[in-house]
């Protein structure tokens, strides 16, 4: 079903909820469609169309808040189990073939000071940054239904790209003045974007990238957050807030727990992927937090390989009437992984649309294609 943006932003601030959300967050991990197709899949269901998700039409505004100026993308390597490449960064990447999306850098571009202002004006603020075509479009489109977004750097992901996760995190300590001038780079950058961008369109969403965790929790915590991160998120997001933005989303994978209340005094208001396997677990956080903080996603991805009893006893707790009161995109915690049967994901679909007094799946409807919102 096509949602308005309206609808969407009215559950995910705790609003009047007149119907559930179930979505495909991120689709399927490479090799899972060639494993579906030997089990007989459609093409309606390999380009995901077949189960109906929900989905809100969306656009992003027209903003360029990370590296600009950059280098050339190229690959200086190809093989049949990997590609080498040069990427906007000026890292060499290397992405392997069949089983990863996410290249995966080589080297790094910034180690000291020095290497930082280097490359520093390519991330300073300059007009061509803004695409005015597309705002414009995004005010129009705004009016249809259409859900508008926009992007800032991550005050962790930016840095771990520029310098790697070991040397990101040892800067922290070692080197806070290197730190400090690359977030305030760019929030100064973000700031002069979004305040001119605002004027013209309001945005729905303020989305940040951060993946700053693994199983045994964040790679940061809350006195990094509050000294580096949270000056940076706060003055864009108070900005864009006093304007009519109505939602601010942090993307990251991992163990969350420890960091989530010092991001909720970032401003953050809505929190994905939440994946189980990592201990995160959507129930007891919104018995914590309330209507404090909204999620998407959060069913765990891995259940659909065990048994349909364990796949239902999964989203009965995950899709308990506690959960259905706003705030929830039901979904899986990430991409659906290779080894799940089809049969599985057909009931894992149809269980979920029961529970959640959804219409069951008809081919005459189609819903979400493989995209993410």
């Amino acid at each position: 079903m096509k949602w308005s943006r309206e609808e969407y932003i009215e559950l995910m601030t705790f609003g009047k909820v007149e119907r559930q959300m179930f979505v495909e967050l991120f689709g399927p991990l490479v090799g899972l469609e060639k494993e579906w197709r030997a089990q007989g899949a459609t093409e309606e269901q390999i380009r995901m169309t077949a189960f109906d998700f929900d989905y809100v039409p969306s656009y992003w505004v027209g903003a360029n808040t990370s590296i600009f100026g950059g280098a050339t993308p190229k690959v200086i390597e190809d093989t049949p189990t990997h590609t080498i490449s040069i990427d906007a960064f000026g890292r060499k990447v290397k992405l392997p073939k069949g089983f990863a999306t996410i290249a995966l850098p080589m080297d790094f571009p910034v180690k000291t000071m020095d290497d930082w202002l280097k490359i520093k004006h390519k991330f300073t603020f300059c007009e061509e940054r803004i695409n005015w075509d597309r705002v414009e479009e995004a005010a129009r489109l705004q009016k249809q239904g259409v859900f508008i977004l926009g992007i800032m750097e991550g005050g962790f992901d930016l840095p771990r790209e520029l310098m790697g996760e070991e040397n990101a995190c040892i800067a922290y300590y070692e080197d806070p003045e290197l730190m400090e001038d690359i977030i305030a780079t760019i929030s100064d950058t973000a700031f002069q974007i979004y305040e001119r961008i605002s004027d013209k369109v309001v945005l729905d969403q303020l989305v940040v990238h951060e993946d700053m965790a693994g199983k045994s929790g964040p790679l940061v915590g809350p006195t990094q957050i509050q000294k580096f991160i949270k000056p940076y998120y706060r003055r864009i997001w108070d900005m864009l807030s006093a304007k009519g933005t109505k939602l601010f989303s942090q993307d990251s994978d991992g163990n969350m727990n420890a960091v989530l209340d010092s991001f909720l005094d970032c401003g953050l208001n809505v929190s994905y992927p939440c994946e189980p396997a990592a201990g995160m677990d959507v129930v007891a956080l919104r018995k914590k937090y309330g209507n404090r903080l909204a999620f998407k996603g959060g069913i765990d991805k891995h259940v659909l390989r065990k048994s349909k009893e364990d796949i239902r006893k999964e989203l009965e707790y995950k899709m308990q009437p506690l959960m259905r009161q706003g705030g929830m995109v039901f979904g899986l915690d990430h991409r659906i992984p290779n080894g799940t049967p089809l049969e599985n994901y057909i009931y894992y679909v149809q269980t979920a649309r029961e529970i959640l007094g959804l219409p069951p799946l008809d081919p005459k409807r189609k819903g979400w294609e493989r995209q993410s919102f």
